[in-house]
């Protein structure tokens, strides 16, 4: 269990007595892409942490039956009742992205040592002030950049993550996560691909050029990779 606890960072900093009040209480699962973690309206008895390579996107459906991401947590956070006092309903559907391990605690049992323990209830306190930035900020991006200024963006945010050049995604996959039609991805896509950016084959990318994708993503990874650095030091993936 050790080992599992070391993949999340953000729990792998926690004291050693902190430590101690969670690990009786974490259960290990090897989630696959598309798996749901919770679904919006449903009340929230789970928290997960995201461990290695794995990642979980926060989705919130649109009135015309589509879907956008507006958060990506990977092994710098976790998803689920992070800083409620108590189960309450979810506001947005969190769906694995890309497959790997995660950590399972009972929400109850996280809020218990968060009772037991003043530092891990302020630690996880500044997690959540990371990941409302990420989301105030996503929702700054959506409204204000193109298309493939975001999809470089969620390819790097990827790459980051799984700290190599191959991306585990479908075409299908990469459109809900931008909340346009599978159509207007692809042309998305080949204008990478003709760039020379990126290179793809059935359900994987591959980063070519990172720093040409660098050069035509937007700048919010940066800023929230900034802000995640002052918060919490040392625990957003590096880019």
């Amino acid at each position: 269990m050790a080992a599992d606890l070391a993949g999340n960072l953000l729990i792998s900093v926690l004291r050693e007595q902190d430590m101690n009040r969670l690990t009786p209480h974490m259960r290990v699962f090897e989630m696959r892409g598309g798996d749901i973690l919770q679904k919006a309206g449903d009340v929230v008895h789970d928290t997960w942490f995201p461990c290695g390579a794995a990642l979980a996107g926060f989705c919130v459906e649109m009135d015309e039956g589509s879907q956008i991401d507006v958060a990506v947590v990977g092994r710098e956070g976790a998803i689920g009742g992070i800083v409620s006092n108590g189960d309450v309903p979810a506001f947005a559907t969190a769906k694995v992205r890309f497959p790997g391990r995660f950590l399972r605690i009972k929400t109850a049992a996280l809020e218990m040592a968060k009772v037991e323990s003043l530092p891990m209830r302020h630690w996880f306190a500044r997690y959540s002030d990371c990941l409302f930035a990420q989301v105030f900020q996503s929702s700054a991006c959506n409204a204000s950049h193109s298309t493939l200024q975001r999809a470089a963006k969620w390819l790097l945010a990827g790459m980051d993550r799984t700290s190599g050049t191959e991306i585990e995604m479908t075409q299908e996959q990469f459109a809900e996560m931008l909340g346009v039609g599978r159509p207007f991805v692809a042309r998305v896509i080949a204008r990478l691909r003709d760039d020379g950016v990126i290179a793809t084959r059935r359900g994987t990318f591959r980063i070519v050029d990172e720093a040409g994708l660098r050069a035509l993503s937007c700048s919010c990874t940066a800023t929230i990779s900034n802000h995640f650095d002052t918060v919490l030091h040392g625990i957003y993936p590096p880019g």
